[in-house]
């Protein structure tokens, strides 16, 4: 199939301007459902798969077009796999900050020495009345005792990838995007459209 434009269902900027760079070397005009006016979209799914599916479907029967989104979050063993699904909606108001507190103090009050986690990310992409695809991806490391770092968005202050000594937000976007959990899902995405 050959995008020449496509919609990211999606609000956020920092994951709207990771998809667009990611996607600038196809040619592919990409513009969000910001741009078009469209609302965000509930997500009722209990999976990174159903939510990503639910924005993508409902996006492009709205605009009429190929249409991805991603559902993604940080996954911490030390306190089983949360927060998940749940990671922007961890804190009142989708404030990273205060969501990266109260993670870290979790696990504090966990008592676990488990500093483990993983970023996962699903990427839907829906076309009208076709059926929709789904491609994942996930990059593991750790948690870092407190945030360090000014780039990034997200939990990126807070999570060091395996195979390095910094966070994400330290790495900065450069080195991030070539080993995301967002980047290896639309590597494979990427692929189905080559």
């Amino acid at each position: 199939m050959k995008l020449s434009k496509i919609v990211v269902a999606s609000h956020n900027q920092g994951k709207i301007d990771e998809i667009k760079t990611l996607l600038k070397p196809f040619n592919i005009e990409v513009v969000s459902s910001a741009e078009l006016n469209i609302g965000d979209i509930e997500e009722t799914g209990t999976t990174f798969s159903e939510n990503a599916k639910i924005k993508a479907e409902a996006t492009s029967l709205m605009c009429g077009l190929p249409c991805i989104a991603d559902d993604s979050g940080l996954c911490v063993d030390a306190l089983n796999g949360r927060p998940g699904v749940y990671s922007a909606r961890y804190a009142p108001n989708r404030d990273f900050k205060l969501g990266m507190q109260k993670l870290l103090e979790e696990i504090e009050q966990s008592k676990s020495t488990n500093r483990k986690a993983h970023f996962s990310c699903c990427i839907a992409f829906a076309v009208p009345n076709q059926k929709t695809s789904v491609f994942e991806g996930r990059v593991d490391g750790t948690i870092a005792d407190k945030p360090q770092g000014n780039n990034g968005f997200g939990y990126d202050p807070i999570f060091i990838p395996d195979g390095y000594t910094q966070t994400f937000a330290e790495l900065g976007n450069d080195i991030k995007n070539t080993m995301s959990h967002r980047h290896r899902a639309l590597e494979k995405f990427i692929q189905t459209i080559k």
